[in-house]
């Protein structure tokens, strides 16, 4: 609740972007809310982003045009909250939580501080369930489950926004009476863009189960740090007091970055890598680490945040830092989206370090492991033989390096490329798999036990 002792100050100091400088104040927490008061007498909300003894740095959410050393600021004495409610499935918000879908204000349930409360590491409970997303490279190869962060690590004119889309509309847990939410936030996108995503959720009917998130490229910079704190901040009332299993796409997390390159530079910081400010491993843990499953709780929270390698470079700090602190990566391929395939992702330098303890008998099957090696194998070694090819040429090749080679093709054809709409459940994925595989003699299948290959291994397709 706000301070009963709010006091005003005209003490700007100066105006530097979005920050706002105020001398002479008492003494304020981190974070705190403000309200800035201008000449003409509209106001504007910001937040306290830095205090000391003679100088408090405000940030304002509406941009600092306008705003002179005549105005006044008034700190709130709290922080800022969400209003969360089961309403808010299906509704559209800005970056700041308010909503903008024409619908009305949302009647809370509660008012969430939007910072959330650090998961005690004892109280973490493991993941160990599949997530289904539809898509077989992902279900199959990089599996996603509950409680995880697996990013998607995506180039400039790649589709990342459609797999966004997709994951959205067809994301599933198995099992019986499971309820599932989709928060979807995205920052710093284009007018164009947010209309494609709204238009996509309402005529596909996910948007019942699915929250929005959007920040806008013209928006300010510092409403593009709370959005995925929004975000968040939604999905643990969804997981932990509604018993919900919620899994938050945030895109795009290098538009997230560049804003904190700018908050940095205008309080003239001393610039990191890049110009990226030194505490941005720190600042990316603390939306990354909010995903997980509490023990005691159905409810669990997973992450698949989207980032663009600027210059299609992997160890640029952003998704550099973004690796050491999820749980693997799913990365998209300009070759394989030049060649017409969708989705582009390149399951070689794809992983899921978490993808063993959300697979096998009683979770999706039995031979999930030993087909998804196998493929992997195939796969990686044919991609090897195109190089040999362009000198030697194919003719020169053995029985087996063909068969390998076009395995490799029939690989990126029939398996990694999928319509936008195809929603492939697991079973469906591993079946292809087989297909494939059985193009390939048995004796060769040196990752599948015998019992397995007894099983599922169709000899009619030699």
């Amino acid at each position: 609740m706000a301070s009963l002792n709010v006091k005003e100050y005209k003490t700007i100091d100066s105006v530097a972007g979005p920050l706002l400088f105020v001398k002479q104040t008492h003494p304020v927490g981190y974070g705190e809310l403000v309200r800035i008061t201008l000449s003409d007498k509209t106001t504007r909300l910001g937040q306290v982003l830095d205090t000391s003894n003679d100088l408090v740095v405000v940030q304002s959410f509406e941009g600092t045009r306008g705003i002179d050393k005549k105005a006044s600021v008034r700190f709130l004495g709290d922080v800022i909250r969400l209003k969360v409610s089961e309403d808010m499935l299906g509704r559209t918000f800005n970056g700041r939580g308010e909503p903008i879908d024409g619908g009305p204000a949302v009647i809370p349930d509660a008012e969430l501080d939007i910072n959330g409360a650090t998961i005690n590491p004892y109280a973490r409970g493991p993941p160990a369930d599949f997530i289904q997303t539809g898509i077989s490279t992902i279900d199959a190869m990089n599996t996603l489950v509950r409680g995880q962060k697996l990013p998607i690590f995506s180039n400039s004119g790649l589709p990342h926004n459609d797999i966004a889309l997709q994951i959205a509309r067809q994301a599933k847990v198995r099992g019986q009476g499971e309820k599932f939410a989709v928060i979807f936030a995205a920052m710093g996108i284009t007018y164009e863009e947010a209309q494609k995503f709204q238009r996509e959720f309402e005529e596909t009917g996910a948007l019942e189960r699915v929250v929005v998130f959007l920040n806008l490229a013209d928006d300010p910079a510092v409403e593009r740090l709370i959005t995925p704190r929004m975000a968040l901040t939604a999905a643990e009332y969804f997981a932990y007091q509604k018993n919900m299993h919620v899994l938050v796409i945030l895109t795009d997390m290098t538009n997230y970055c560049d804003s904190l390159r700018e908050i940095g530079s205008a309080r003239s910081e001393v610039p990191g890598r890049r110009g990226y400010p030194g505490y941005m491993y720190t600042d990316l843990a603390t939306i990354y680490e909010r995903a997980g499953m509490i023990k005691g709780r159905k409810g669990s929270v997973t992450q698949i945040p989207i980032l663009t390698m600027v210059g299609d470079d992997i160890t640029h700090p952003i998704p550099d830092l973004t690796g050491y602190i999820t749980e693997g990566q799913i990365v998209l391929s300009r070759e394989l989206h030049q060649k017409g395939i969708y989705p582009p992702v390149d399951v070689l330098p794809s992983l899921s370090r978490l993808m063993n303890q959300g697979i096998g008998k009683e979770k999706t099957r039995e031979d999930h492991k030993q087909v998804s090696d196998q493929c992997y194998a195939g796969y990686a070694e044919g991609r090897d033989l195109r190089g040999l090819v362009a000198i030697v040429g194919e003719e020169s090749l053995s029985n087996r390096d063909r068969n390998l080679l076009t395995f490799a093709a029939a690989f990126e054809n029939l398996f990694v490329r999928q319509g936008s709409h195809e929603d492939r459940d697991i079973e469906t994925t591993l079946n292809i798999s087989w297909n494939l595989l059985s193009k390939i003699p048995e004796s060769e299948l040196t990752r599948i036990e015998p019992e397995i290959k007894k099983k599922y291994y169709k000899k009619e397709k030699q």
